[in-house]
């Protein structure tokens, strides 16, 4: 029951702080609590909290998807051996997120910074086998290179004497704001699996399914897009964020098209909705891509706990080719993951018809260039062909008798998921009613028409492939199905960079660390000493033998000294006359004797 306690009072907070900010929206009211606690050399080190509308609004959703999460996991990871352990690391995750909402401050934000990236490890790494410590190893690595980026901008704050982002759009210093900015960028594009940082984000599926529908939908991956919301005005317009949203969201939508994991299916599309949140953000339109940041982790987490109540069903699979006919084992599941995907899609009333087509619709009534307007189009009805591709694939292909296993749709799970649909349905027009009422855009007829021709351009092209079963086997197309399948090849590119820095590090320790150091640090002082002391303990070690030998050794010594002082003595006394030659020989020759007989006694 703990998680439905801990789940009740994460919803009561969400109802609360959603309340409580849009209350904050039409009063205009802003809140910002500064606690010095101490400062040294100018710079004070201050814990901020701001509270506005965006923060508590921001907070409420994740708020709700957590709890929602902790309610279905209940069911889902029933009998599982760490159970409290996933519980304390998902609030650990949410405290983390939490904190990183309401900070305004660069120290107070890093904690919340690297307690995500530090969770969500813990979280990939779960299962404990070799694809998970290999996903969490390269989310991590990308990560940290945002932890870094973090660490040298709190590092050139400290100039101004405050690591408070809010006062840096009154600095006068363009070249300061300049490489505050550059590192804040770099940042969030590997929190937010932006090129080239994007091949993390697909690996971490090896998570089990609660956590990707917190990481993929309104935490880790949202992380980087709300600094770069709070950094609005600095930011402005800037066309390599825009170029990166538009090629991250274009190879994404692609790979997507020809991936067979449901899982990864559903983060590359995650991945492709990121990419058109930082193109609306680089375009200056930070409210409309927070908006479309708040309605994608709806329907996105639902489209993730859809998914892995499949995966339960059919027996861990999640290859869609092996899926099929979930419409009759899961048909409520079902029917939530259509309207999901329906949203995703831009569904006309649904939550991605109110944000991602309003983001769409700004653009294209804009002055935009022809290249970059097509990469756009066709990377968004790639959304559409995926979509449709994965419906065909989960529910109207063929399995035959395996239709019919049902081993993961109870109630506990479907009741936690229907809240999670009404939200994601109707979130949407509510968000777009409050913060964008009188907003309307008419678009050229030839964009118009458009739409329509290339929908019925694909079909057609789809009808063919799937007519021809030889065309795979004409010209390799194989090779190049594998090329567009790969995300061009990022993943691989992404790890080249990583392993040869892991294999000199690994060097390093066993040359230096594990080199070296082991004879003139610690261990080589270590075993120095016991070899000196050992020559000293020698000497304590007696026995009856060698007690024995050094007393006669001894008492030798000291008759050898007295003899020989007396005959020193005896030599020099002249008065006793040549009578004493012949008994000075035969003194000797006693004297050489008794030292034969006591060498002999030694030795023996």
């Amino acid at each position: 029951m703990v998680t439905y306690y801990l789940g009740a009072i994460l919803l009561i907070f969400s109802f609360f702080t959603i309340f409580i900010g849009v209350n904050f929206y039409f009063t205009q009211e802003i809140y910002f609590i500064e606690w010095d606690i101490i400062t040294v050399l100018g710079s004070s080190l201050v814990i901020t909290l701001l509270f506005d509308w965006m923060s508590f609004l921001f907070s409420g959703f994740v708020a709700l998807i957590s709890s929602i999460v902790l309610f279905y996991r209940t069911q889902y990871m029933d009998g599982d051996k760490y159970f409290y352990r996933f519980i304390i690391l998902v609030f650990l995750f949410v405290l983390s997120m939490v904190l990183l909402i309401f900070s305004p401050n660069l120290i107070s934000l890093l904690l919340g910074w690297d307690g995500l990236g530090l969770v969500s490890y813990c979280l990939v790494i779960y299962y404990q086998n070799v694809k998970s410590a290999n996903a969490g190893m390269v989310t991590i690595l990308s990560n940290r290179v945002g932890d870094v980026a973090i660490l040298l901008a709190i590092s050139w704050v400290a100039n101004f004497g405050s690591w408070n982002f809010f006062y840096l759009q009154y600095l006068y210093t363009s070249y300061d704001l300049a490489i505050v900015l550059v590192l804040v960028i770099l940042a969030a594009i590997t929190k937010r699996a932006q090129i080239p940082f994007s091949a993390w984000l697909p690996a971490a599926i090896a998570a089990p399914t609660p956590v990707s529908a917190l990481v993929h939908s309104s935490t880790l991956v949202t992380a980087g897009v709300y600094l770069l919301i709070r950094f609005n005005v600095l930011l402005g317009v800037r066309n390599f964020l825009f170029y990166a949203g538009v090629f991250t969201m274009f190879i994404s939508g692609l790979g997507a098209n020809f991936e067979t994991d449901l899982k990864k299916i559903i983060a590359l599309s995650t991945l492709s909705q990121l990419g058109l949140i930082i193109m609306s953000l680089s375009l200056g339109f930070y409210e409309l891509s927070f908006f479309h940041l708040l309605a994608h982790a709806l329907f996105k987490s639902l489209l993730f706990l859809c998914a892995g109540v499949f995966i339960h069903s059919m027996g861990d699979i999640q290859d869609i080719r092996h899926l099929g006919g979930l419409i009759v084992s899961c048909p409520v599941t079902s029917f939530y993951f259509i309207g999901s995907s329906l949203a995703l899609c831009g569904f006309p009333f649904l939550s991605g018809f109110y944000s991602k087509d309003l983001i769409l619709e700004v653009y294209f009534s804009l002055s935009i260039n022809m290249t970059i307007f097509i990469f756009i189009f066709l990377a968004t009805i790639f959304t559409l062909t995926y979509s449709v591709r994965l419906v065909y694939y989960l529910f109207f292909n063929n399995l035959g008798g395996l239709k019919f296993i049902n081993l993961g749709e109870a109630s506990t799970i479907l009741y936690p998921m229907r809240l999670l649909f009404f939200c994601s349905v109707s979130a949407g027009s509510l968000l777009r009613w409050t913060y964008f009422p009188s907003l309307v855009i008419m678009l050229p007829f030839l964009v118009r028409v458009l739409v329509l021709i290339s929908l019925i351009f694909l079909s057609f092209l789809v009808f063919i492939i799937r007519a021809s079963k030889q065309i795979r086997a004409i010209g390799g197309i194989n090779k190049y199905i594998y090329y567009l399948g790969s995300m061009w090849f990022l993943p691989g590119l992404t790890t080249i960079f990583f392993i040869p820095t892991i294999k000199l590090g690994g060097r390093i320790i066993k040359s230096f660390d594990q080199g070296w150091l082991e004879y003139i640090g610690g261990q080589g002082i270590n075993l120095s000493l016991t070899r000196a002391t050992s020559k000293i303990d020698y000497f304590y070690y007696l026995d009856l033998r060698a007690y024995l030998l050094g007393f006669f050794f001894i008492i030798f010594f000291v008759f050898m000294i007295i003899c020989l002082y007396s005959l020193n003595r005896a030599w020099h006394w002249r008065c006793w006359g040549n009578r004493f030659i012949f008994k000075q020989k035969v003194i000797k020759v006693i004297i050489l004797i008794c030292a034969v007989k006591m060498y002999r006694f030694i030795i023996n």
